[in-house]
């Protein structure tokens, strides 16, 4: 599966899919011996003649698919990267998973009888402010409320199954036109945290360990990103103060341990100006400048000293906004500014960073010309649509082909950095061990008396995984939790 997803990261890569791909043959499946559905049961209670068979093929099927992608890793030029990153990657997470994270169950249960306390209570407001008893989770009655009867649009959008569309995004471009809007957000807020987290999290707590163990998935990110489920630990949220709360159930082993959480600073930002080679980005960050400031400072004209909030903020989600592609119309929309002032600013931006744009133009003609694009230590990712007549289709390849290398040598700096701190930590016979790793950041149970050995080897290796040309800076915090370590 690993080495399949180097070699054709966008495909599938369960073994079944492989074997009827590659060697044109079909494997047993697991509903022949166990059922499926209701009536499904164990393999434990499978003939063992049955399962004899089944497990010999399956290892057969590997071994075949062995050969045959063996020599694809060398014509893709991705084995080195397969033999150092990935395949050490792999005991790595298993330890993780199985080391698992301990979690304040009964938090999480007081946590969850405030939400419905909140849930309660914003329920009540939004029926007061629409006049009307309605089921406010119900996206159908959400929009006839807000358009047919409140009225608070002339033309509201549609789905394609023509009732109006109420998503979030939709919503919050809505939000000053009536106060129901914000009550509605705020009331969805609630009731996904309730339900996908504070309720959820404490039923995966294994009855063995008293832990909670996610599942990493090492081959599902296109862009080698690493994602994990039972739970999702990637989207925990971060973004409002009650979505924070949740963190604060991630606790230590016990009183003699401490979470440690280190995570890279603005990490993708740091590998465009190491790859790009601008100037004016790399001499910001080996001066140690705010990059946002800096880059307000730029594109407004001013000195840095006179940068306002507002500034800041604009020149911020430039930056991020440039890696992903964006273009005046999506920076318009999300600064809620004009597109005439979102254009100005994309263009200062260019002339001032002149470096990434010729980055970003040399990345869409390397695609053009190869069909893929790839990292610093060699991740491909095949771009098909680059040379689409479809001028939706091959934007969006061309925004990739801009993304793919930054997003994906960050992904790898840290996968990097964990397989140099695992081996590390087993050198050292310590009783300190790496739990979780969440987009930038890593998260330790930390022994106390090992904590002040164990920083600068943390911090030594996030840093030195991948050499950019500025330098890498890892924020480290300690605390009882994983909110306050954050």
């Amino acid at each position: 599966m690993v080495a399949h997803f180097l070699i054709q990261p966008d495909m599938r890569h369960n073994m079944n899919v492989l074997s009827e791909t590659y060697l044109n043959y079909e494997p047993v499946s697991i509903e022949t011996l166990i059922g499926k559905g209701k009536n499904q049961t164990s393999m434990r209670d499978a003939p063992i003649e049955q399962i004899k068979d089944y497990a010999a093929e399956d290892a057969d099927v590997t071994i075949q698919l062995k050969d045959v992608f063996a020599p694809k890793l060398k014509e893709t030029e991705t084995e080195k990267l397969f033999i150092e990153v990935e395949v050490p990657l792999i005991k790595v997470l298993a330890d993780m998973e199985r080391e698992g994270i301990n979690l304040d169950v009964q938090g999480l249960r007081d946590f969850s009888a405030e939400l419905a306390e909140d849930i309660t209570k914003v329920d009540a407001e939004i029926q007061e402010l629409a006049g009307t008893k309605f089921n406010i989770s119900s996206p159908k009655q959400v929009g006839e409320i807000l358009f047919d009867y409140l009225k608070i649009v002339d033309n509201p959008k549609k789905t394609k199954t023509g009732q109006y569309a109420t998503s979030e995004d939709i919503l919050a471009k809505l939000e000053g036109k009536h106060p129901i809007i914000a009550k509605i957000l705020d009331y969805r807020e609630l009731v996904k945290l309730k339900s996908t987290y504070v309720d959820a999290l404490p039923d995966l707590v294994s009855k063995i360990t008293n832990r909670l163990h996610t599942s990493y998935n090492q081959v599902v990110a296109v862009t080698g990103r690493l994602s994990s489920d039972n739970p999702n630990l990637q989207n925990i949220p971060i973004r409002t103060e009650r979505g924070r709360q949740i963190r604060k159930a991630f606790i230590p082993r016990n009183e003699d341990y401490i979470l440690l959480s280190a995570d890279y600073s603005q990490i993708e930002l740091r590998v465009a100006a190491s790859m790009s080679g601008d100037p004016g980005m790399c001499e910001a960050f080996n001066a140690g400048i705010d990059i946002h400031t800096a880059t307000a400072a730029k594109v407004y004209g001013v000195p840095e000293g006179e940068v306002t909030k507002d500034m800041r903020y604009k020149a911020k989600s430039v930056n991020f906004g440039i890696l992903y592609g964006q273009g005046a119309f999506g920076l318009a929309e999300n600064l809620n500014i004009s597109r005439t002032e979102a254009k100005q600013l994309i263009d200062n931006y260019f002339k001032e960073f002149s470096g990434i744009k010729k980055f970003m133009d040399d990345q869409v003609n390397f695609a053009r010309d190869n069909g893929y694009v790839q990292t610093i230590l060699g991740r491909k990712r095949w771009l098909r649509d680059i040379t689409s007549n479809n001028a939706t289709v091959r934007s969006f390849a061309e925004r990739n082909a801009i993304n793919a290398p930054i997003q994906g040598s960050a992904a790898d700096m840290i996968k990097v950095a964990m397989i140099n701190i695992d081996k590390e930590f087993k050198s050292m016979d310590i009783k300190s061990r790496m739990l979780l790793q969440v987009h930038d950041e890593l998260v330790f149970d930390i022994y106390k008396p090992e904590l002040e050995k164990l920083k600068p080897i943390i911090e030594k290796h996030m840093r030195e995984a991948i050499p950019l040309k500025v330098p890498v800076e890892v924020g480290m915090g300690t605390g009882p939790n994983w909110l306050e370590a954050h």
